[in-house]
């Protein structure tokens, strides 16, 4: 058996044995997600209704990246965070490439992430996480930290 040949049959094993864990699930990480492509809704408030939804983002190991996110919507728009951003990847990941994929149900929708950095929506956003998630109405007085985006169509 050559290299090249041991490293195909390597990464087929790789892909066979992910295919029973494609999406995540939980705290189980996923790769690409699956689903039909679906166009943002300009109202993204349906999202209510989920305590989890997916993302999936561009890692700099050619795989996709996916976990379960928690969401929350404001006015109609989306925003996405990370609880103890400093103790995942994805984070870091959206900062280098800001478009994802989001999977809500069996729809995935294409979007880029921006970061919120404006207090008063900080504010805004932070108050509707803790209506959802039953969590400290202020950022920094529970004992994990938020990192919070606004997610927008892709243009």
């Amino acid at each position: 058996m050559t290299a090249r040949s041991g490293v195909a049959l390597a990464l087929i094993g790789m892909l066979s044995a992910a295919g029973g864990c494609i999406d995540p699930e939980d705290r189980r990480p996923g790769l690409w997600l699956r689903g039909e492509p679906a166009e943002p809704p300009a109202d993204w408030s349906f999202t209510g209704a989920h305590p989890e939804i997916a993302i999936e983002v561009r890692t700099p190991y050619l795989l996709r990246h996916s976990v379960t996110i928690w969401c929350a919507s404001v006015d109609g728009r989306l925003y996405v965070g990370a609880r103890s951003p400093e103790t995942k990847r994805w984070p870091g990941w959206v900062d280098d490439d800001p478009d994802v994929r989001l999977g809500i149900e069996s729809s995935i929708y294409r979007a880029t992430l921006v970061p919120l950095e404006d207090p008063a929506e900080l504010e805004r956003v932070g108050r509707a996480y803790a209506a959802k998630y039953d969590l400290p109405p202020r950022p920094g007085e529970g004992a994990a930290s938020f990192r919070y985006w606004r997610v927008e169509p892709r243009g």
